[in-house]
């Protein structure tokens, strides 16, 4: 899963190429027909394999549509901003929001789509194929990852070699797992083009970086993509603590051992117990002092269960760590966060924060990215206020997405405990999304004039 998502297609279009002078598409094929569910009561065994089998074809042929729509949505909308006076490097940069979009992914893997579409161009045996249904979405993804570093003329000499049917019709990567067909293909382009394969191992080493995710029973997985010579003496490292500690006769595991030595070994601390921390817990009042049962909500990782974020404000406490109590009110007769407002063309750290903890991830449907930007949602220009109703958390790709010609964003009066963000996009289409519902408080009582009352606490710590 981690290959899946760290690599990445980039379109193979130039952006400053005239969408006027693009070559012509091929001809579209008929749309597949999906079937309704059959009256599976007399059907044999070997019947309802043939049925499975069929509609993955059919899941396959309609990749290959899609594909090809992509490539036609992506010239009509760079032509549209030719049209409009966008600058060449911009043209098209919406694309992969307008493609996750229709197909219910996030803008990133809209930007990998979109990459897809254009490389099937360049690799018709393999279009030929998914178009056929004889190979999937997935492994043609993986073909044209394996020879995204080639020319196009040697692309397709590759292709041809790999995808297209022999003499007797038959495929000959029929049969193949996923390994055998990289590995292959990775021979393909090797034999054909080693340079190219250096400079691609040089950018994949550009490309390092380290990310975090969220894994079951809230855990969290940390993964670092480096070069393999680094990868094999890291591991080799912690392998070696592992032994040692394990021969001194540690009571821990041997993961357990290399896990606690990684951390100690990036914080510089000790022991993996004493790290430094900066947390932000938000949490309901009930859950955290009258012990409710509603989840708390974890910056960075995400929801945490009630005991859970009870016992991180118990250890932080324990270690004798410095708890800073920031307060978020709400107005009692919605239970709604208050809203905050500012003069500034820039959101204050403040703001920022506020924004931060109401959003939780990109605001975009179907993006779950860290919020990177704090966005008008009524532009600045356009006389938008800086203010948390016209405020909202996004992603880099997807706030650079909104600044294309024909989208248009603005705030609703949504239900009265969330925040609701009403965008249409430049085909017509419209979209909403609604910030996470607030913790429920365990009273709501006005409090004088002010009309406020404590619904959350954020607690940020540093252990000693």
């Amino acid at each position: 899963m981690a290959l899946i998502s760290d690599t990445h297609l980039d379109p193979t279009v130039d952006p400053t190429v005239d969408p006027g002078a693009m070559p012509e598409m091929p001809e579209m094929p008929e749309m597949p027909e999906i079937p309704e569910m059959p009256d599976v009561s007399g059907m044999s065994e070997a019947e309802l394999v043939d049925a499975i089998r069929a509609l993955e074809d059919t899941k396959a042929r309609a990749c290959a549509v899609q594909a090809r729509l992509t490539r036609v949505l992506d010239a009509r909308v760079r032509a549209r901003h030719a049209d409009q006076g966008v600058p060449a490097a911009r043209r098209g940069r919406d694309v992969p929001g307008l493609v996750a979009y229709a197909r219910r992914e996030s803008p990133a893997r809209g930007t990998r789509l979109l990459g897809f579409a254009h490389a099937l161009a360049e690799l018709p045996s393999t279009e030929a194929a998914l178009a056929a249904g004889v190979v999937s979405e997935w492994r043609a993804i993986l073909i044209a990852r394996e020879t995204a570093c080639l020319q196009p003329g040697h692309r397709a000499i590759v292709d041809e070699q790999l995808a297209a049917p022999g003499p007797d019709g038959a495929y000959r990567f029929e049969g193949w797992g996923d390994r055998r067909l990289v590995a292959q293909t990775r021979a393909l382009v090797a034999g054909l083009d080693p340079a190219a394969v250096v400079d691609r191992r040089a950018k994949a080493e550009a490309d390092r970086h380290v990310s975090l995710r969220p894994a079951p029973d809230t855990m969290a997985r940390l993964s670092v993509l480096l070069p393999v010579a680094q990868g094999v003496a890291a591991y080799a490292t912690l392998t070696r603590a592992a032994d040692q500690a394990r021969a001194q006769g540690d009571s821990r595991s041997r993961g357990q051992v290399m896990t606690d030595t990684l951390v100690e070994l990036v914080t510089g601390q000790a022991t993996a117990e004493a790290v430094p921390v900066t947390v932000n817990l938000t949490v309901s009042d009930h859950t955290l002092l009258a012990g409710g049962h509603e989840p708390a909500w974890l910056t960075g990782y995400g929801p945490l269960t009630a005991d859970h974020a009870r016992d991180l404000a118990a250890t932080a406490q324990a270690q004798t760590a410095q708890v800073a109590l920031r307060r978020l009110y709400v107005a009692p007769e919605t239970g709604t966060l208050v809203a905050m407002e500012t003069r500034a063309r820039a959101f204050p750290k403040a703001l920022g924060l506020f924004l931060d903890l109401r959003d939780q991830t990109c605001r975009t449907p179907w993006c779950n990215a860290p919020v990177r930007h704090h966005d008008h949602i009524t532009d600045h220009a356009d006389g938008g206020p800086t203010s948390a109703v016209n405020g909202q958390g996004l992603c880099e790709q997807c706030n650079h997405t909104k600044q294309a010609p024909g989208w248009r964003a603005r705030p609703l009066a949504g239900p009265p405990d969330q925040h609701v963000v009403e965008t249409t996009l430049p085909t017509g289409h419209v979209i909403r999304s609604a910030a996470p519902r607030a913790p429920t408080p365990s009273r709501v009582v006005p409090l004088g004039h002010s009309g406020l009352h404590l619904i959350h606490h954020q607690l940020n710590w540093h252990a000693a």
